[in-house]
């Protein structure tokens, strides 16, 4: 991890933050749209402001829709030529915005095609759609898509249907046009055919896929084009609402914080036993630590402790992009029935000789004196005592819970804990 440090000296000193810097691999596959001013060098430039690294690749023919890429071998091609964290699917215009029947035949089986292979390229990869934007009227064609919100909106939601169909997440650059289109009409979004982006189009769309990819708002970028520096901000606020308050919504995952792991236990009380069951994703192997110094490999494994108290329990997951730990905190309590000796030699002997009563015996001849029961505030329990000669006497309990029995043997105070 490389930190830098700027220092500024003139008539004082500044001392600026340190920043970690970040890289993401991302192929683009899309069309005109993603292609048009350069788009995904925009979004490099946008990260270098940062100290942030973008490598980036596209197959981005003009007018190709999800079909044609899933029928070319140059788009696997492109896909299979590394390990990319991200493969970023750009639809034709047009036909995510078309009526619901012909969307789920002509356009959701290629886009889960395309993901399915984008995921399969490695562990790591995840498939990313780009959320395009409305025409600037619409589409004339169609009632329901003849306004820039109802193609809009009509995009939105078949975006969000495709990356839920295939396990992907959504770059929402059609959210983000929306609101520059309400709140700054002044900024022209569109080239002359009211389709194609302006350059502010084109930045304001890489401004929405670094917040995307890097969780991290590009408010603050020094990178502006050939925007002022007024407009760049605006345009960079705009990406940054649209995603930075939304990552779950958008599906959005970090591509070095993939893994998850989390886990339940089930507590066997009286064998101090602990089954746990595991929750793991993006994750090649595993470590548990028991937190007394046991671990273990397996899957889902059973583990025994010597002793009641509380243990750290940790379950660490690995794979080549990232890591992940979870703990909790295990009481292991002694099951009731049970006994534990707090104070005094291992001179007498407590068993449970019924439901409700334990036998305390000396072992060496020591008369038993003064026996009470006690709740863990001090205060006396009732309890019946059966005594059988000086060297035993039954204990028979009238109350459930933990408990203390304090007695003495030749004038030596004892103290022992019952769970019952």
């Amino acid at each position: 991890m490389k930190k830098y440090f700027f220092i500024l000296s003139t008539l004082l000193l500044f001392v600026g933050k340190t920043t970690a810097q970040d890289s993401s691999s991302v192929l683009f596959i899309g069309n005109s749209y993603t292609y048009f001013n350069n788009m995904p060098g925009i979004l490099s430039d946008i990260a270098e402001s940062f100290g942030n690294h973008v490598e980036h690749s596209s197959q981005t023919p003009g007018g190709m829709t999800f079909s044609g890429h899933a029928g070319n071998t140059a788009t696997y091609s492109a896909m299979n030529s590394q390990n990319w964290d991200y493969v970023v699917l750009q639809a034709q215009s047009q036909e995510p915005s078309f009526p619901y029947g012909q969307v789920n035949t002509q356009t959701l089986p290629f886009a889960m095609q395309l993901a399915d292979s984008a995921q399969a390229i490695s562990t790591c990869s995840q498939a990313m759609f780009f959320m395009t934007w409305g025409r600037q009227n619409g589409d004339p064609q169609w009632d329901s898509i003849n306004t820039f919100d109802k193609m809009n909106e009509r995009l939105r939601l078949a975006y969000l249907r495709f990356a839920d169909s295939s396990n992907a997440s959504v770059s929402p650059v059609g959210v983000a046009w929306k609101y520059v289109r309400d709140n700054h009409p002044s900024i022209n979004l569109y080239t002359g055919d009211g389709s194609h982006p302006s350059y502010a189009g084109s930045y304001l769309a890489a401004c929405t896929f670094y917040a995307s990819i890097f969780h991290s708002s590009p408010i603050g970028s020094t990178y502006n084009g050939s925007l002022s520096n007024s407009d760049a901000l605006l345009l960079q606020e705009a990406a940054s609402l649209s995603v930075m308050d939304s990552i779950e919504t958008w599906g959005l995952q970090h591509h070095d914080s993939l893994a998850s792991v989390s886990f339940s236990y089930n507590i066997d009380t009286i064998n101090l036993a602990v089954s746990f069951n595991e929750n793991i994703a993006y994750v090649d192997s595993i470590l548990w630590d028991f937190g007394d110094g046991n671990t273990s490999f397996l899957s889902n494994p059973s583990h025994s402790y010597n002793d009641p108290g509380e243990y750290a329990v940790q379950l660490i997951g690995y794979s080549p992009c990232s890591g992940d730990t979870m703990t909790q905190n295990i009481i292991i309590e002694m099951p009731f029935g049970g006994i534990e000796q707090y104070q005094g030699g291992p001179n007498y002997v407590i068993k449970r000789i019924s439901e409700n009563t334990y036998n305390l015996s000396s072992l060496n001849q020591n008369g038993i004196e003064k026996i009470e029961v006690l709740d863990f505030m001090g205060r006396t329990i009732k309890a019946n005592l059966n005594v059988l000669n000086a060297y035993s006497v039954n204990i028979e309990l009238t109350h459930k819970g933990q408990m203390l029995v304090r007695f003495e043997l030749n004038g030596t105070p004892q103290l022992l804990r019952i769970y019952h």
